[in-house]
């Protein structure tokens, strides 16, 4: 197993480090992981986009899901088929978020990874692919000069947490109790979970974060990005009917 995880997830950001090392001014590892998170969000860019028009969607027939949760409240599995008919009237992909988040999660325990062996700031040519080639400059753990990335920071933790309450803030609508809307004890616990997202995990952003400077350029590059996307959505047009 170690090898599977060694062969398609260490070495390719591996690779893509010390490409991007070569090619930034003064070999600045910093520049490198920001550059590297951008490209690894270019990718996901669709899935992100129909991840965060969801999170509008969602919002937008809200009315309509707390008529259903309050006429069919005593009809659970005639509620669930009709909430499903109304997340397909709208073209609403649910679990498109839950899947976004699965797909990132590998590639930010690379990184991790990458950053826990302590292979950098020097290079392990074993490791690289025949078109990688090792930087002619060294690579330089200090980012813009200013701050370490392979040890503790507290300025850029901070900033993470911080980034990443306003993304919450900005992109996670809070759902109504059930006890409000006559829903079901599940959507208490979506709520539960969308508050933590909120105020706790801001928080367990801060304390990841501190254990690497590089680390916590990753989660404040993936939240401005975040928020970015967040912003392009709500520019666009309101939820309309796929069908009519």
């Amino acid at each position: 197993m170690s090898g599977f995880f060694h062969t398609f997830l260490y070495a390719p950001i591996y690779n893509l480090l010390v490409f991007l090392i070569s090619i930034v001014p003064g070999g600045d590892i910093g520049i490198a992981v920001i550059l590297a998170t951008l490209i690894v969000k270019i990718i996901l860019l669709p899935l992100s986009l129909s991840a965060a028009r969801t999170q509008k969607a969602m919002k937008a027939i809200e009315p309509e899901l707390k008529v259903l949760r309050e006429t069919l409240k005593d009809d659970k599995e005639k509620q669930a088929r009709e909430m499903f008919a109304l997340y397909k009237k709208y073209g609403v992909k649910p679990f498109t978020s839950i899947l976004t988040l699965l797909i990132q999660l590998p590639i930010f325990i690379g990184l991790y990874w990458v950053f826990s062996t302590e292979t950098l700031p020097k290079i392990d040519i074993s490791i690289l692919y025949p078109f990688v080639h090792e930087p002619l400059v060294a690579a330089s753990t200090i980012f813009l000069g200013l701050i370490s990335v392979t040890g503790h920071s507290l300025v850029l933790a901070g900033i993470a947490g911080v980034t990443q309450l306003i993304q919450a803030w900005y992109a996670i609508p809070v759902p109504p109790a059930s006890a409000e809307v006559g829903g079901s004890p599940g959507e208490d616990f979506a709520r539960a979970m969308t508050l933590q997202a909120r105020y706790v995990l801001p928080l367990i952003i801060a304390f990841v974060a501190y254990t690497s400077g590089a680390i916590a350029l990753y989660f404040i590059t993936s939240n401005v990005v975040a928020l970015a996307q967040e912003w392009i959505v709500r520019q666009g047009k309101d939820i309309v009917p796929v069908v009519a």
